[in-house]
């Protein structure tokens, strides 16, 4: 017994596309948005409004991802950090 532990990477490939990992992530992020949202600062409502949730296929699972797509939004997250702020707001729990 050499003491190594072999990780069955299909298995947890599989794990982070299955549906229900998913949908889980997919709650969280919106939880993200959703404080996103209510912190945004309001001048025209456009960068609010496009504080979306995506999923997207990464190399070994599938992410739920928190997008600011204004064309505005780098300036504004340049400025005030707002996703930075929801997503600590939010946390890990």
């Amino acid at each position: 017994m050499s003491g190594e532990m072999e990780f069955n990477n299909a298995f947890f490939e599989q794990l982070g596309r299955s549906p229900a990992v998913v949908a889980v992530c997919v709650a969280k992020a919106e939880r993200v948005a959703a404080a996103a949202r209510a912190s945004a600062p309001v001048d025209s409502g456009d960068y609010k409004s496009r504080i979306t949730v995506s999923v997207e296929p990464r190399r070994r699972r599938n992410a739920a991802v928190v997008t600011a797509a204004d064309w505005k939004s780098l300036l504004i997250e340049s400025k005030t950090g707002n996703l930075a702020r929801a997503l600590k707001a939010v946390g890990r729990g």
